[in-house]
């Protein structure tokens, strides 16, 4: 996960005037707070999201924007990463009729295709392009 990344970035797009959400344990963790909980992340990913809800969380902080700006940067030897949590994410924000900002162009993943049916923008790393 991008976490520091998040913080960072919700801060730059603030500065350009937007509105933005990030689940708050993500932005304590950013911070070096809820350690613990933090900790649980490497041992037990899957129950956290459940216990903490965080998947519906996502789904309904989207429901309620305009659009979604997803921080696709290199992670696990995949250049431009994009997981299976944000692919849900793109999907919710999809179905939902919501804008799709990609930081940086689509990755050579396996599901690549369906991708490219469901964002609207590449930003090739320039934010002043959401509108």
């Amino acid at each position: 996960m991008f976490k520091n990344e998040m913080v960072d970035y919700k801060q730059k797009l603030q500065a350009l005037g937007h509105e933005v959400i990030v689940h708050p344990h993500y932005e304590a963790f950013a911070r070096g707070e809820e350690q613990e909980l933090r900790n649980r992340i490497e041992t037990e990913h899957a129950a956290l999201k459940k216990e903490n809800n965080y998947i519906k969380w996502y789904y309904n902080a989207i429901v309620e924007s305009d659009a979604i700006l997803v921080l696709n940067f290199d992670k696990k030897g995949i250049t431009n990463y994009i997981g299976g949590n944000t692919l849900m994410e793109i999907a919710f924000a999809h179905v939902n009729n919501k804008k799709i900002f990609l930081l940086n162009d689509v990755p050579e993943i396996s599901y690549r295709d369906e991708i490219h049916a469901m964002y609207d923008v590449i930003l090739n790393g320039n934010l002043s392009d959401i509108r």
